[in-house]
């Protein structure tokens, strides 16, 4: 899937899916008064009983639904996950080739498909000359292009029309007109093809906002770099603070050309409209939204889960490829929008999705990544491991990256093919034994109480205690109860100690396991930063330490360490 555009704080966009599982999780003296200290440890160290049975045969794991909260010691009253959705915005229809008129049209074509590769290649060598020509001496870039090189760039324009020809898009069908520069000086589209960018090339020659990767591309790196593109790495916070400004820049000046993005940041299959990143909204400028549709029947056209030698061979081999774009009316920000983005991207989103009418989601590009990861460790059903990244983020302020880790993590736990994992995959792979506290983590994940989890439950609850007021100040001072040596580093027997407080029935191999899960580098100790980087990739285990922990005023401490960072 294509990775063309800029990535700035996630758009939480509607839901096709509004269900939700709700589960408050409290403890039967809830009414206590929490600054009650005696009582707060009573209520924190009060065990549900629970039914454990270890089958002999199997080693298998029965889970009792115990609803206990392990995670109140820090200021979880509970997990709420949202319901699952079917709704899949990467999945592209006709993967296979099926059927007799679709086979027999491949084989007609083949011949055809030969010259139309030979045209493809013409047309991509002459445009790189041209391009190369338009560039040659042209060191002052941050200023517009010169209209003597523009009026060049317009041979490279007429290839990339040649170019969608030999795709067989002999026409395109297009309704209403660009707007006026000067009106609307940037343009936003949805983005299902790496045909848009070919046509808003030729149609508009705007400046784009695009992956840093893409300069290094053969051919198309040179063109886009004429097209005094934006570049943007979506994991960098100062890069894409810089594109915005870029942005700005360019969208006030009207020497420069139109700024072009698609806002949802990947290709989709044009059956949804994901969240929407802010790049495009932030300037606050006017903004003219354009849809492109490609109607079909035998051949889905998008580039989904599908790689891009296999789209272009299709591509080659279709009698004709039918495209539609739409140019709808302006968007303007309303005086106290201008300063939302939020709300200017919400509304320019509705626009689009009415235009196509389709639903919007809450998938970003993070579910591309989760898929890619899952479909890399050959799971067959990678899109059941995407949970709409941009609800995600905006719930809990987690990136893509980590949660492509905490997938791993989940991963290495066995699921099985409908995305479930059993307590005793889940107890392995974090190094716990069956025991009351175990179950109680498991069923905090467990929101629907039918004894499995899913990779949706387990990412909401990690970034859920990860997000709890109290975590990181937890965090520091169970690595302080444990150093108990005070040098700075945690050995295996103070750890031991530690957790037994809340396992008493932990074995030396067990106390071994977890050390091992902590002392990342295997140097036999465990520094504070690789104790507190364990935590943040594994944040349910903070609950071992909540015995440690009972005696300390969390809250209190939390502010006189905000108050020292301050």
């Amino acid at each position: 899937m294509a990775d063309d555009d800029l990535s700035s704080p996630l758009l939480q966009s509607p839901r096709a899916d509004q269900s939700h599982v709700i589960i408050a999780v409290q403890d039967d003296d809830s009414g206590s008064d929490p600054s009650d200290q005696d009582q707060l440890t009573r209520r924190n160290q009060t065990r549900q009983n629970s039914l454990i049975d270890n089958n002999k045969k199997d080693g298998s794991i029965s889970w009792s639904g115990s609803s206990r909260n392990p995670y109140e010691f820090v200021g979880s009253d509970g997990l709420s996950v949202p319901g699952t959705t079917t709704a899949d915005p990467f999945r592209n229809d006709t993967l296979g080739v099926t059927g007799f008129y679709e086979i027999v049209k491949i084989l007609v074509c083949v011949p055809i498909a030969l010259v139309r590769l030979v045209l493809f290649g013409l047309c991509l060598v002459v445009g790189y000359i041209a391009t190369k020509l338009a560039l040659c001496g042209w060191k002052d870039k941050q200023n517009p292009m010169p209209k003597w090189r523009c009026r060049i760039m317009w041979i490279t324009r007429f290839c990339s029309r040649c170019i969608l020809f030999s795709f067989g898009y002999h026409w395109i069908r297009r309704k209403g007109k660009p707007a006026p520069r000067e009106i609307a000086p940037i343009v936003v589209s949805n983005h299902i093809s790496y045909i848009e960018p070919i046509f808003y090339f030729y149609e508009l020659s705007p400046t784009i906002v695009a992956s840093e990767s893409h300069d290094s591309l053969p051919f198309v790196g040179t063109i886009i770099r004429a097209m005094q593109v934006i570049y943007v790495n979506r994991f960098s916070q100062s890069s894409r603070k810089n594109a915005v400004s870029e942005i700005k820049r360019k969208a006030s000046c009207n020497r420069f050309p139109r700024v072009l993005l698609f806002p949802e940041g990947t290709t989709t299959n044009g059956k949804f409209i994901i969240s929407f990143q802010l790049g495009a909204f932030i300037p606050g400028y006017p903004i003219q939204p354009v849809v492109v549709r490609y109607p079909h029947i035998h051949f889905d056209q998008s580039w989904g889960n599908i790689s891009l030698a296999k789209l272009m061979f299709r591509m080659f081999t279709q009698f004709h490829n039918f495209m539609e774009v739409e140019y709808l009316p302006v968007v303007f920000p309303s005086n106290n929008q201008k300063e939302n983005a939020l709300h200017f991207a919400e509304k320019t989103s509705h626009v689009l999705a009415s235009a196509l009418n389709v639903v919007q989601t809450s998938h970003s590009y993070g579910d591309v990544m989760l898929y890619t990861r899952a479909s890399q460790l050959k799971h067959e059903k990678a899109s059941i491991y995407m949970v709409e990244m941009a609800r995600v983020e905006s719930l809990f302020h987690i990136s893509s990256l980590e949660a492509v880790g905490f997938l791993d993590k989940f991963l290495s736990m066995n699921p099985d093919s409908s995305g479930c994992v059993k307590l005793s995959e889940f107890l392995r792979v974090l190094r716990l034994k069956p025991c009351t506290l175990s179950e109680e983590i498991f069923g905090f994940i467990d929101v629907d109480r039918n004894g499995t989890i899913v990779f949706k439950q387990f990412l909401f609850a990690s970034a859920h205690v990860m997000k709890l007021p109290l975590f990181r100040t937890a965090c520091e001072l169970a690595f302080a109860e444990c150093d108990t040596g005070g040098n700075g580093a945690i050995s295996e027997h103070e750890l031991g100690a530690a957790i037994r407080r809340a396992i008493p029935e932990l074995n030396e191999d067990e106390i071994h396991g977890l050390f091992n899960l902590f002392d990342s580098n295997g140097d036999g100790r465990i520094s504070r930063e690789y104790f507190l980087s364990c935590l943040r990739r594994n944040p349910l285990l903070i609950a071992l330490f909540a015995p440690s922990l009972m005696h300390k005023d969390l809250l209190g401490v939390g502010k006189k360490t905000l108050e020292e960072i301050v």
